[in-house]
């Protein structure tokens, strides 16, 4: 839980400087790209976790594998380095991604399904979205076939459960109490 809080800490800080540099929406191109390499490649991400790795290897790695980022998140790299804290950069990257929607005014709504949705169940469901919300959101399809049917959407801190195992969860309560 405490690399979470210094995640969202160093995300709104290079928010924050990137903002004020007008670079806001470059660094969010560089932090879903290390968010998602951190995500797909264990090495890299088992690499930064490791307290045996000497920091200089660790930026040595980062900056190969990234060559082309701003000067602002190798700066990143440059804090995280010095304050011993490396392993927690692909949080860092999320946590950045979402402030920046959110400062954009954009959300991400998590639509889960015990089946992946048809491009027309995507459009009706976004536009819905967008009549309850009054924002660009952003729609990420989540696939248990532990709900059975129906689906479970969730916006921010609030969540909508439509799903067939919640209904049978209901019943079964109902019929437990009596």
């Amino acid at each position: 839980m405490a690399g979470s809080r210094a995640a969202i800490r160093y995300a709104k800080a290079v928010l924050a400087l990137a903002t004020e540099q007008k670079k806001a929406d470059v660094v969010n191109g560089d932090m879903k790209l290390i968010a998602n390499t951190l995500s797909q490649s264990a090495e890299l991400s088992d690499l930064l976790k490791n307290p045996v790795a000497k920091s200089e290897t660790k930026k040595a790695a980062l900056l190969a594998v990234f060559p082309k980022l701003n000067s602002i998140t190798t700066g990143l790299f440059e804090v995280l380095i010095s304050n011993k804290r490396m392993e927690i950069l692909g949080n860092i990257a999320q946590k950045y991604s979402a402030l920046y929607d959110q400062l954009m005014g954009k959300e991400i709504a998590r639509v889960t399904t015990a089946f992946p949705m048809t491009s027309d169940l995507e459009i009706k469901v976004l536009a819905k979205i967008k009549e309850l919300t009054n924002k660009a959101v952003a729609l990420e399809n989540i696939v248990d076939e532990s709900i059975l049917g129906g689906f479970i959407l969730r916006i921010g801190d609030q969540q909508y459960d439509a799903s067939v195992s919640n209904k049978l969860n209901k019943l079964k309560r109902e019929f437990t109490l009596n």
